[in-house]
């Protein structure tokens, strides 16, 4: 294990420079550049909160935040697993030419997209003062449920890369995936409208565990329970874990593929 963390550390200065590589690339030529991710949940803020406040009557008090919130989390998940899908094969040639750790690509994907995130927390907070809602302790904590979203998504990240090496059509199905895990994890509908039936598939998604612990702090100052910690902390290690070891497994096959 010491072995993996020294070589870790010696890359380590190369992974924060993939990291800003990643991001110079995603915001070249672009006028409003990182001021972008802080407009983008805005917009669709205003957007949904006014199609489903009006057309569904949705009873959530602040429900633009509501949105705003669930828009910071499951976002982060959707750029930070879709950018990490691609890593390895968008960086063929780097790999076919030098000994690179092939997981710090994937790491660079998932870092950049802590840094967008962050950006779009910040939104949040702005609208959470000018709409006159308390800032609490409990804000300081958001660490738990973000660190526990990161974890998550580095896992899944990395079972995605794995098998986009040799399966390249995940690609293309991994949007509509997203799609339909927009609508199993609560981030413009209240978990309470719907039926017994559909709740439980809704609670089964890790996603849904996070958002709820993620909103409890951030509104109503309430802490998880050591139950709902657990679960989500077992979930997020058991599935890095998992994808670590399925990339460590696969790698050395992944030049024979790129």
């Amino acid at each position: 294990m010491s072995v993996y963390i020294q070589n870790f550390l010696k890359f380590r200065p190369l992974l924060m420079e993939l990291v800003t590589r990643d991001i110079k690339t995603k915001y070249r030529r672009s006028i409003l550049g990182v001021l972008w991710t802080l407009l983008n949940p805005l917009l669709m803020m205003l957007v949904l909160s006014v199609v489903f406040s009006h057309i569904f009557k949705f009873q959530v008090e602040n429900y633009p935040l509501y949105i705003l919130s669930g828009q910071v989390v499951f976002n982060f998940f959707s750029e930070s697993t879709s950018s990490a899908m691609s890593s390895i094969i968008n960086n063929a040639p780097l790999i076919k030419k030098v000994y690179i750790p092939k997981y710090l690509f994937t790491l660079s994907r998932v870092a950049s997209s802590v840094v967008n995130v962050m950006a779009s927390f910040c939104a949040l907070i702005v609208v959470m003062v000018f709409s006159g809602i308390e800032l609490n302790f409990t804000v300081l904590l958001l660490v738990v449920p973000m660190g526990i979203l990161i974890i998550f998504s580095t896992g899944i990240g990395l079972l995605l890369a794995t098998v986009a090496v040799k399966f390249r059509d995940i690609i293309h199905l991994y949007g509509v995936l997203i799609t339909a895990l927009t609508y199993l994890t609560p981030v413009i509908y209240p978990i309470s409208i719907l039926p017994a039936k559909i709740r439980f598939f809704v609670e089964l998604n890790p996603l849904t565990g996070i958002l709820n612990m993620f909103r409890n702090l951030m509104f109503y100052n309430t802490l998880p329970t050591v139950g709902q910690l657990l679960t989500s902390v077992t979930i997020a290690i058991g599935t890095f874990l998992l994808g670590l070891f399925i990339f460590y497994k696969n790698q050395d096959k992944f030049i024979l593929n790129i």
